[in-house]
């Protein structure tokens, strides 16, 4: 029988063909938790009397949502895990090194791996043919200690995808353009699987957005195949011996087939409160926004602060616009330094933040006031995410986002193409 790419790979693991609405006990390849879930975890995993970690080469933890530390609290969160990652020989990664889902990207999954988080955002693994997703504290740190978990397969929704993008359209505004058509809970435990003639047009950088957003569908994975764009990616990175070929079956059986031509994708926005409230930038032009945020997990690579750049060179933001800008991981950050991009940016205004989750979560660098309105290329808009439940959050592309911050209020881009 003809297999989707989520049933590929769990079949790989388990050693025997699997289809969806099976149960299977699967091995794990990484497994990784952040500084708000990782206490938790930590605190589980020692609760239950395990002593040891199944793989600790393949296990992390990341200081990253609150990265520098906002408060004492914190701070002790992070002694625990730094003593934990210490004592079990696991991988710490430090303040400063950047977003797990993006160090993820750089430095550990490979196609046809089997990952888990505790972060719902883990579905940024799909993007290199991983089946990756989240998971709560608890089930990772069981995960920790026996190197596996259980999953039911998931039936699979295929994205068809024809056309090319227009000037000025982006694989952030596909992703905003699918989950406000197919809604937030339209692919509830599915897994989103792209494909058709033109999954060549998106780049690596562009996979990474999209996988990372599926779950704002509900989705369990984000799938791309594993081609020469992955290939690309990981020779680019030292890791060209990892990857492996690795597509869904012509044939295979889904539950529903999506098509969408790129080249009627326009410049989208989700409006306040939910992803899924959707419409093209041009609709709701002359919004007034206080705050612009570029980066993190989402479009925080060095692709995204290359549009940011070029967009603001010789420009600036508008009087009492903040323009907030997270680089993803510190290479990006060291090679944004060394492009000459962080000069460009800070001449235009532009607050540069550490490598982490910044403005995102709301805990630190970047909270909004009663009232304030950020326009941000992050994942989520849900009332009080970015730390106060007064405020109004957009979410957008970071072309969209930085032309915007030149005018104080949301624009379309295609305005000066």
């Amino acid at each position: 029988m003809k297999q989707t790419l989520s049933e590929k790979i769990l079949s790989r693991k388990v050693g025997h063909d699997v289809h969806a609405g099976e149960i299977v006990v699967c091995p794990l390849d990484l497994a990784f938790v952040q500084d708000t879930t990782g206490p938790l975890t930590v605190r589980e995993f020692l609760n239950s009397g395990f002593k040891s970690l199944a793989n600790p080469s393949r296990t992390i933890l990341f200081l990253d949502h609150a990265a520098p530390s906002s408060n004492a609290q914190i701070s002790t969160d992070h002694l625990l895990l730094r003593k934990f990652a210490k004592d079990m020989g696991c991988i710490i990664s430090d303040v400063g090194n950047g977003v797990c889902h993006q160090i993820v990207a750089e430095k550990y999954s490979r196609p046809g791996d089997v990952i888990i988080g505790a972060d719902s955002h883990t579905v940024t693994g799909g993007s290199m043919c991983a089946f990756s997703t989240g998971m709560g504290s608890s089930d990772v740190a069981v995960g920790f200690a026996l190197g596996k978990t259980w999953f039911r397969v998931p039936e699979t929704i295929r994205i068809e995808l024809t056309g090319d993008f227009q000037k000025n359209v982006y694989p952030k505004d596909l992703i905003l353009h699918l989950i406000g058509m197919i809604g937030a809970d339209g692919a509830t435990y599915k897994a989103l699987e792209f494909g058709g003639p033109s999954v060549r047009n998106i780049p690596m950088t562009g996979r990474i957005a999209i996988s990372n957003m599926a779950v704002e569908a509900g989705a369990k994975v984000g799938l791309f195949p594993s081609d020469d764009i992955t290939k690309e990616y990981l020779e680019a990175r030292g890791r060209g011996e990892t990857w492996i070929p690795l597509d869904a079956d012509l044939g295979a059986e889904y539950e529903r087939i999506i098509k969408i031509d790129l080249s009627t994708l326009e410049p989208t926005v989700s409006k306040p409160h939910t992803v899924d409230n959707t419409s093209t930038a041009k609709e709701i032009a002359g919004t007034h926004i206080d705050q612009v945020s570029i980066g993190t997990c989402t479009n925080g690579r060095i692709e995204d602060l290359a549009i940011a750049a070029n967009i603001l060179k010789g420009k600036h933001t508008a009087p009492g616009t903040r323009l907030v800008i997270t680089p993803a991981s510190k290479q990006i950050l060291l090679d944004a330094i060394e492009l000459g991009y962080i000069k460009t940016l800070v001449e235009a205004g532009a607050l540069i933040m550490p490598p982490g989750c910044g403005a995102c979560l709301g805990l630190h660098q970047g909270v909004l006031g009663d009232g304030e309105v950020c326009l941000s290329t992050a994942n989520r808009n849900f009332k009080g995410r970015m730390g106060n439940p007064n405020a109004f959050v957009y979410l957008a592309s970071p072309e969209t986002a930085a032309y915007s911050a030149i005018y104080g209020e949301i624009r379309d881009p295609r305005e000066e193409a």
